[in-house]
């Protein structure tokens, strides 16, 4: 198995300089995280760039919760991270009746035209996880999903992860089961050997390496931990 990705939550320079130190391998940038995370500022990208040089993911997402809300200006805001150099984002809307939105959703995939992106966890609320999937199969640069496997969090959702997570391995993985399953949400190190035994191999963590809370930066000596423990041996049996 290769190296697992390791992706931390990053509000500001501090946490993302923290972050890269303590063995990120990518960011994901937000703001407003009592909201769930928001797209960051221009600035902020910038800022951020400018410190660290791993890949960053920036957050397209304008208010709380899963609708697109206005998609002329989500396309305004995305061309703007894009003009700022911004080339990696995160998404994820769901319409009246929890399908993925796929007006929106294909609006913004037309302007990052291309970039590799993720689908949040938007799909942890859809009615249909595996129609969703089927909504979204072959749409230009999707390469990943950000779940728990539940609403509720990766202690509810781990059954399902562990299952999705044998969709994408062998013989191929089955139609919308291509890109790669990024688990966050509620992830413990409680979680990891189950997760890893399963062949997952993207862990996404925030407040997990803030033991002093959202308020506080991310600390470095936490993220060193969940770095050393998601390159140990996988388990076996």
């Amino acid at each position: 198995m290769s190296r697992p990705i390791f992706e931390v939550i990053a509000l500001g320079v501090d946490d993302a300089v923290a972050a890269q130190t303590g063995g990120a391998d990518r960011l994901e940038l937000v703001t407003d995280m009592a909201a769930d995370g928001l797209t960051p500022s221009r600035e902020t990208f910038a800022a951020i760039r400018a410190a660290v040089d791993i890949p960053l993911r920036v957050m397209l997402r304008l208010a709380d919760g899963f609708a697109a809300g206005d998609i002329d200006t989500l396309c305004e805001t995305a061309e703007g991270l894009r003009r700022e150099g911004a080339d990696e984002f995160v998404l994820g809307f769901l319409d009246a009746r929890g399908a993925a939105d796929l007006e929106a959703v294909y609006a913004v995939a037309d302007v990052i035209d291309g970039c590799r992106w993720t689908f949040h966890r938007a799909l942890d609320r859809a009615a249909d996880r595996d129609a969703v999937r089927l909504q979204l199969a072959g749409l230009p640069g999707l390469d990943t999903y950000l779940t728990a496997g539940s609403p509720k969090g990766v202690d509810d959702g781990l059954a399902v992860l562990v299952a999705e997570a044998s969709r994408t391995l062998t013989p191929a993985p089955e139609p919308g089961y291509e890109p790669r399953i990024l688990v966050g949400g509620g992830l413990t190190r409680d979680h990891l050997p189950a997760l890893r035994a399963a062949g997952i191999d993207g862990f996404h963590v925030g407040g997990a390496v803030r033991p002093a809370g959202w308020a506080s930066p991310v600390d470095v000596d936490a993220t060193r931990e969940w770095r050393a423990l998601l390159d140990a041996p996988v388990p076996v049996g």
